[in-house]
């Protein structure tokens, strides 16, 4: 999977491949600043939807679930 610069991600739609259900636009990155990974995506909640990753109204996907990063839309295994 090619890495791309977190402001990359912004606007891309998040759609999660075990149900198809659409999760949102990326909102923001989390990085690991020794290796300057990015470790997770943040996508805007609802409050409907509730998830061991979410926080408050965010949801956080770990890296290791995203499955296909697309020019519009990052496919998540969530």
């Amino acid at each position: 999977m090619n890495y791309e610069k977190g402001l990359d991600f912004k606007h891309k739609e998040v759609i999660n491949i075990k149900n198809g259900k659409r999760l949102g636009f990326v909102q923001d990155v989390t990085a690991d600043l020794k290796t300057g990974t990015i470790t997770s995506i943040i996508v805007p909640g609802n409050t409907k939807f509730f998830n061991f990753f979410s926080t408050g109204n965010e949801i956080v996907i770990p890296w290791e679930n995203i499955t296909c990063i697309g020019d519009d839309i990052i496919l998540v295994d969530f």
